[in-house]
């Protein structure tokens, strides 16, 4: 990916060392992939693990169509189908490592009735993996933040235990106060350090306002590059003029935007909010949970409904949707050295494909997927340390791709 040549790909202790045509490396190990693309490791960048029944037996869909339908179904349902269960988070994690995800970023619910069990729930799935995907979680307050008593204090409990992003949600329709939400919000993130991402569903003018007011706080409290807005339904609605003052707006203020491209819900303008500098990354939001029976923790996938729900057709508008599932996902989780570059760690994915459009286009079987040179998945299916350690060193894999 970004390269019109083959090339020899060349890592050692987990980090890539070179990338150019004929190198030679006579003491290391060959992995043929000629004629393949090679991709950086996926980023999966909006999910919600904690929720998933993944792995499962089969629910069926119960909830009406309106958000708050789906939060009382999930409120109601949750105790009786054992979520979160560290059995479908692990599956779900294992599928996304078979499909080239390298990264997550996971909303994981906090409330007073739940405490911080979908934390540690979803921990305990993580060390499962045994580093073979990492993932960051965000403590996410679903059920509101004012609305929801004991809420904020959780927030903070979960920031103390090392959580290090901090969620929100619908400052205005769900906590009907935007201005003391945000309070909430970025106080907690400016005392602990942390990053935020916030959940804005509201649409119309009143998503627009909400916008402006996190874009004006981000400046105001200098955490730009480390603030997102999630969905932004609001802004997929607007006329082209407020989005592009906006995409001007939040480039400035440092906020990025992440989309799930889910249903027929509105989508931000991934090639202006681009051509003004703004961070779009994607996600798939919830993946056969409560609030619906669809997702697959494939990022090809879900790029592929970005690009869909955009009307890209040309390869360079394509790879737009897969920056957002890689590049874009990496500067959202604030990864400095990532990609195809010399001193990267060697996250990555090999694809039966002759362009990244094309593979975006086709979802092709994921040949091969290394976590920091180790090879984690083959032929789409997760790697086991025995046969890793057949071709590698389980934790620094030492290879030469040609």
């Amino acid at each position: 990916m970004g390269g019109d040549t083959e090339a020899d790909i060349l890592m050692r202790a987990g980090v890539l060392e070179q990338i150019e045509p004929g190198i030679q490396a006579p003491n290391a190990e060959v992995i043929d992939v000629s004629g393949r693309v090679v991709l950086p490791g996926l980023i999966e960048a909006h999910c919600h693990l904690d929720k998933t029944l993944y792995g499962g037996e089969w629910v069926p869909h119960s909830a009406g169509d309106a958000l708050s339908d789906r939060i009382d179904t999930e409120r109601r349902r949750r105790g009786e189908l054992g979520v979160p269960n560290v059995d479908n988070i692990a599956a779900l994690l294992e599928r996304m490592v078979a499909a080239g995800t390298t990264y997550v970023r996971t909303h994981t619910d906090i409330d007073p009735a739940l405490g911080l069990s979908g934390v540690e729930a979803v921990q305990a799935a993580v060390d499962r993996l045994e580093s073979r995907i990492t993932v960051e979680q965000v403590a996410f307050p679903q059920y509101g933040v004012l609305t929801n008593p004991g809420t904020a204090e959780l927030l903070e409990e979960a920031l103390k235990n090392g959580v290090g992003v901090i969620g929100g949600l619908d400052p205005a329709g769900i906590d009907r106060d935007p201005v003391r939400h945000l309070d909430v919000v970025f106080g907690l993130a400016e005392s602990y350090g942390a990053g935020i991402d916030i959940h804005l569903h509201d649409g119309g003018t009143l998503g627009t306002w909400q916008l402006e007011l996190i874009a004006e706080r981000t400046a105001a409290t200098g955490l730009g590059g480390h603030v997102a807005v999630s969905h932004a339904y609001g802004l997929g609605q607007a006329d082209e003029v407020t989005q592009e003052r906006l995409a001007v707006r939040l480039a400035e203020a440092g906020v990025a935007l992440v989309t799930a491209a889910v249903y027929d819900f509105p989508m931000p303008p991934i090639k202006k909010l681009r051509a003004a500098g703004v961070t779009v990354a994607c996600g798939h939001d919830g993946i056969r949970d409560l609030w619906g029976p669809y997702g697959s923790g494939d990022m090809l996938e879900r790029a592929m409904h970005v690009a869909y729900r955009s009307t890209f057709r040309r390869d360079e508008d394509i790879e737009l949707a897969l920056e957002a599932a890689s590049y874009g996902g990496a500067q959202l989780l604030g990864l400095n050295v990532y990609g195809l570059t010399p001193g990267a760690p060697a996250d990555l994915v090999v694809v039966d494909a002759r362009t990244p459009a094309e593979a975006v286009v086709t979802r092709p079987a994921r040949d091969l997927v290394l976590k920091r040179g180790r090879v984690v998945a083959r032929a789409g299916g997760v790697e086991s340390d025995r046969a890793a350690g057949a071709s590698a060193d389980a934790k620094d894999g030492n290879h030469h791709a040609r």
